[in-house]
């Protein structure tokens, strides 16, 4: 029986991939076996290891214990089919990287945050660089800008609020439901850098 460690690496490493490992096995010649018995002596092997420590990927490494379970499976086997046997180039275990399109997407959405970014008043984007991009602290940030703590967390929540207003709204205002909403919202910005910038 595996240990309670052990149980609970499972249910949080391992588990949440079986529904990607069941459809990566759906596509792949499983020489008379089941997906089913796949899964499971995949999990058995993996509950039987000495320790997982040395285990980066639980992803990846659930996808070779499953390859290899099909391979054993392949070489008892009494008769292979030639198909069988070329489609063993199938299995190649899914990249966890992600593809061109989603490093494209990724690049398009940086630079449109980037933009963002760019148009923010000076003193709340010098703040927000700081502070998110170089990672220094709020003291830090009011040291080299000399001003109060207080004034950078002031500004560094106009940007954020401004920054999630843009990404929100794809970069346009939005239509308050009436004047009133609009004229406050106007005073809380202001008010809240308190003219300094």
């Amino acid at each position: 029986m595996p240990s309670h460690d052990r149980t609970q690496w499972l249910a949080r490493r391992i588990l949440p991939h079986e529904g990607e490992l069941r459809t990566w096995l759906s596509r792949r010649p499983l020489v008379g076996l089941d997906i089913d018995d796949v899964v499971q002596e995949s999990y058995a092997i993996l509950a039987g290891l000495g320790c997982v420590g040395h285990i980066r990927n639980p992803r990846t490494y659930l996808f070779e214990v499953a390859k290899s379970v099909v391979l054993m499976a392949l070489r008892r086997s009494q008769v292979v089919s030639f198909s069988a046997l070329t489609d063993m180039e199938s299995l190649e275990v899914p990249c966890d990287a992600p593809g061109p399109d989603a490093i494209a997407a990724g690049r398009q959405e940086l630079e449109r945050i980037a933009t963002f970014i760019a148009t923010l008043p000076p003193k709340c984007r010098e703040v927000f660089t700081l502070r998110k991009v170089h990672e220094l602290s709020q003291r830090e940030v009011a040291h080299r800008m000399v001003i109060s703590e207080s004034t950078v967390e002031k500004h560094m929540g106009k940007a954020l609020r401004l920054l999630a207003n843009a990404i929100t709204y794809g970069g346009n205002s939005p239509i308050p439901a009436s004047k009133a909403c609009e004229d406050e919202r106007a005073r809380t910005e202001t008010s809240g850098i308190g003219l300094r910038n």
